[in-house]
């Protein structure tokens, strides 16, 4: 018994420093594997982890009252040992409910620094947020996320990412991307904001999406599993019903397309590779394909492609040059 409490003790003393870590402006990717490893590495750590990110809400919640309580604690040795007592009850622990209150209290009072994430060409990326969420970030994207006692804010660039949000009720996860607002309590969902058109996809939950203020044009919509809505550059707004593991399937490597017109096929290779692909006329750019396509090697790609159309590529002074065949 004395060897499980001592672990427990130690998973929650770890997670409490990671949940103080993961919200550091300068987090680097190397932190999002190192978090991820440790929560592989013993059965508690995931749980243990939830419990902290529990009492930071918890702190969260009555934070004045805390921060009172630890001034009077700092004043007398008798209000010390009383705040501990409350503490032990209402927390699980001393232990925990100290570390807790030191590590996050601070971060609780004010909003913590922006966070940008970005990915070059070819590179995708998973980071891993304070709360738990997760976001999938795809080629040549960019996003900024900013978390606060009341909001749990990102704001999306040109780029595609995948969000699985953790749930929290009291502080809904926005998503700025283009001329619209997404919101959600805890869900799955993708968002693709490329050059003015975007897309919002659903695989689970329920998503709010919303013009960016209340005189900007377009309309609200309520998105659940497997719609998707497309806002095209010129605010045209379009729903439709998908799958969403289609959209999602660029985590893995492949591009799944269903009657896109070749300019956007185009236009995602040239995000995933050096060697960028003009196509020679705009009719060729028009016409539509349906398919998938493996991201492995170039060259492979272009010859599955010249088997999907009637298309074939040839060198260029600017890179690979695409032509009817």
């Amino acid at each position: 018994m004395t060897i499980v409490v001592a672990q427990e003790e130690r998973a929650m003393a770890e997670a409490t420093a990671w949940l103080a870590r993961l919200q550091r402006a300068d987090l680097a990717e190397l932190d999002s594997l190192d978090f991820d490893a440790w929560l592989a590495a013993a059965p508690g750590n995931r749980t243990a982890y939830r419990n902290a990110v529990a009492l930071w809400h918890e702190f969260d919640a009555c934070a004045d009252d805390v921060t009172a309580q630890l001034a009077a604690d700092a004043r007398t040795a008798s209000a010390r040992s009383g705040l501990s007592r409350r503490w032990l009850v209402g927390a699980g622990g001393i232990a925990a409910a100290a570390s807790v209150a030191a590590l996050v209290l601070p971060g609780l009072l004010a909003e913590t620094a922006v966070q940008t994430y970005v990915t070059g060409k070819g590179e995708r990326k998973r980071v891993t947020l304070a709360d738990g969420s997760t976001i999938d970030l795809n080629a040549e994207t960019r996003l900024q996320v900013s978390f606060s006692r009341s909001m749990r804010r990102v704001t999306l660039g040109d780029g595609e990412a995948i969000f699985d949000v953790a749930h929290d009720q009291r502080r809904p996860f926005t998503v700025a991307a283009s001329s619209r607002i997404v919101q959600v309590v805890g869900t799955q969902f993708d968002v693709r904001n490329r050059q003015g058109e975007l897309t919002v996809t659903v695989a689970r939950g329920r998503v709010q999406v919303r013009p960016l203020s209340a005189s900007a044009p377009g309309r609200n919509f309520l998105l659940t599993p497997g719609l998707r809505l497309e806002v095209g550059a010129t605010g045209l707004e379009q729903m439709k019903s998908v799958d969403p593991q289609e959209t999602f399937s660029w985590r893995v490597g492949r591009l799944v397309y269903r009657g896109a017109p070749l300019s956007e096929v185009i236009a995602d290779l040239n995000r995933q590779f050096v060697q960028q692909v003009e196509i020679s006329d705009l009719e060729l750019a028009r016409m539509p394909i349906t398919g998938v396509i493996v991201l492995d090697d170039q060259s492979a790609v272009m010859a599955r492609l010249s088997l999907m159309l009637p298309v074939r590529s040839v060198p260029s002074d600017r890179g690979l040059l695409l032509l009817r065949n």
